[in-house]
């Protein structure tokens, strides 16, 4: 049986195929020479060869020392409907100043070929409108954004809606995507056309702006003691740190194998013959390798240098981390092809068949002894959460540098920014801080359907809207804690029969008597139960009183009985009676969440309460 021409014709006609998609971590650049005077292909492909060299000479010489976290920027010459372009794909890992460095070779290219147009996507999409979201026009959306975005003559350029050809009622703007083709088409025959705004090129380049200056600032050298052929492999090929810290950083059971021996000469690196050199890493590399936590394996046990002072303490222990990180690098069978590996194996074959000798004493002490501060990695919570809130607590001097490093807090402080413009623009919708109108091409059409839902004299859609007070009052109380005084809102009391009669209460109106009173009696039922099986006894028992007494601010009562109304009570000296259960729960909710965002962070965080930080756990991991 014969396959059919079109292999996605069963999907229905004008169906091209699923988007593709780039990985995560990547960033996706094509490079596109439009001039009329080159007509043909051998003419397109000798100014794009000459685009390639003055970009290898152009990073040769910028990034003569630079520290990639995974891959580096690099240009190919490719052909698609023959149309030649230069394209590189590179994986930044979790380096986002690495993302931001190509951005900032391909602009300074695009200033030096003026028939260069530059097109640069991320796993996002068009990343740079992301960064530009705040001054973006309303109808520019990720829906229609794709190839509309270019770089040119150092310039962020936008290519505008265009009109269809005029039918028998109007004429309708083009409002999707646009195809490579017709992006170039229309760049060929409306150049003055096309947009370019300094607000939103301003904003999509606003992490440019210190560069070039920024590229040496996201390098970091640190003294640390390793093996002398350790050493010699990173004086030869300094940009295999990156490799061997990911390493390092991602291991395995499987991968730390090797360490687990206790015959050391099995090893590439045996942990012998240490010698102290400065080492270069990306920040965001040394900030992995300095944070792990990392007991000593077998193969290294009693190995590393005796010492009392605490610098010379912490050079040996990154030393070991750098040096594991090698050996599980070499040592897995995954990484032998990678370009990184057959280098070192080069290198070592070198030394074991006499070709190189291994540096020595007086050798190492001329090279450049560097070790740069590290307060960056320091991080004052406090200073963390006033930033976050947007207030500087004390004098300028005092709130600079406290945590992270200078472009971190700015970035920081932008992000604040931009957030309390949104929450505070009144006409925010759900697309964002801007009015949704008729050029919203999401809208498939339903305008029929608007009738059908209820809305209040104000604007509100009556099913989905949110009392913030009634949340905030369900949620104290949920919580035990007292509720807010309010002086209008005596009209509502609680009755007698405790928490689950005043609920039946609210529930019950003239209209529903009927319904109102089974309810009652259902959970009149429901709590018989739950007291007969002990389930609404949350009461600490004595040895959880003595274990927190003094923990917790207020002290805790025994009940006279386990019914509903006996959960907290208070006494004449003191303030607040807290749950023991409740807070226990809440604090392993907010500990379980490992430092990230969670829904008991986001509670405390909304009834403005802050919680401690865990400090209490020093386990080493392997």
């Amino acid at each position: 049986m014969d396959a059919p021409e079109n292999d996605f014709q069963w999907f229905g006609e004008g169906f091209q195929g699923f988007p593709k998609k780039l990985p995560e971590d990547c960033i996706e650049y094509t490079l596109y020479i439009i001039d009329s005077k080159l007509k043909t292909s051998a003419d397109i492909r000798a100014v794009l060869k000459d685009v390639q060299r003055t970009a290898t000479d152009f990073t040769r010489e910028l990034l003569k020392d630079y520290i990639w976290q995974r891959e580096s920027f690099s240009l190919e010459i490719q052909t698609v409907d023959q149309l030649p372009f230069l394209r590189g794909q590179t994986n930044y890992g979790d380096s986002i100043e690495d993302e931001w460095l190509i951005v900032y070779l391909l602009r300074e290219l695009s200033r030096r070929f003026t028939k260069l147009w530059i097109k640069v996507v991320d796993a996002d999409g068009e990343f740079l409108l992301v960064e530009a979201a705040n001054a973006l026009p309303r109808w520019l959306n990720p829906e229609i954004a794709d190839n509309r975005v270019w770089l040119h003559n150092g310039k962020l350029l936008i290519i505008p809606l265009q009109h269809a050809p005029a039918g028998r009622d109007r004429t309708a703007p083009i409002t999707r995507s646009l195809s490579l083709q017709e992006a170039h088409t229309f760049i060929s025959a409306n150049p003055s056309k096309i947009i370019h705004s300094p607000t939103i090129e301003d904003e999509a380049f606003y992490r440019l702006r210190n560069y070039p200056k920024q590229i040496t600032e996201n390098l970091q050298h640190s003294l640390i003691t390793i093996p002398r052929k350790l050493a010699y492999i990173l004086k030869k090929r300094p940009s295999s740190i990156s490799p061997a810290v990911e390493a390092f950083y991602l291991r395995d059971p499987i991968a730390m194998q090797p360490l687990q021996a206790q015959d050391i000469k099995a090893l590439s690196f045996p942990p012998a013959d240490f010698v102290t050199m400065s080492v270069k890493f990306s920040k965001v590399g040394y900030a992995q390798l300095k944070s792990q936590q990392f007991s000593v394996p077998p193969a290294w046990s009693g190995k590393l240098p005796k010492n009392s002072i605490p610098k010379e303490v912490q050079q040996a222990e990154m030393g070991m981390k750098v040096s594991c990180g090698f050996e599980m690098l070499v040592a897995d069978p995954q990484n032998k092809d990678k370009k990184a590996v057959r280098e070192i194996q080069l290198l070592l074959d070198d030394i074991e068949s006499g070709e190189d000798t291994l540096p020595t004493d007086e050798t190492i002490a001329s090279w450049d002894m560097r070790q740069d501060d590290e307060s960056w990695l320091d991080i004052n919570f406090e200073d963390f959460e006033r930033e976050l809130a947007g207030k500087k607590g004390g004098s300028a001097n005092t709130s600079a540098g406290n945590f992270g490093d200078k472009t971190a807090q700015e970035d920081l402080r932008k992000m604040v920014e931009r957030f309390e413009q949104f929450l505070n623009d009144d006409k925010a919708g759900a697309e964002g801080a801007e009015d949704l109108d008729d050029m919203d091409y999401d809208d498939d059409d339903d305008d029929d359907d608007d009738d059908d839902s209820e809305i209040s004299s104000e604007g509100e859609d009556k099913d989905v809207s949110f009392n913030e007070q009634e949340f905030a009052r369900m949620m104290r109380e949920m919580m035990g804690m007292p509720p807010e005084e309010d002086p209008n809102a005596n009209a509502i009391k609680p009755s007698s029969n405790g928490k689950a009669a005043s609920r039946v209460g609210e529930l019950d109106s003239d209209d529903e008597e009927g319904e109102g009173e089974e309810i009652r009696k259902v959970m009149q039922r429901m709590e018989a139960e739950l007291n007969e099986a002990d389930a609404l006894n949350l009461d600490p028992t004595p040895r959880k009183i003595a274990a927190t007494k003094g923990g917790v601010k207020g002290k805790l009562k025994g009940v006279e009985s386990p019914d509903m109304n006996g959960l907290v009570e208070k006494s004449d000296d003191e303030d607040v009676d807290i749950d023991f259960n409740l807070a226990k729960n809440l604090l392993e909710s907010f500990k379980g969440q490992a430092g990230m965002a969670g829904p008991g962070g986001n509670l405390m965080g909304m009834l403005g309460m802050q919680l401690p930080r865990d400090e209490d756990d020093g386990k080493e991991v392997g």
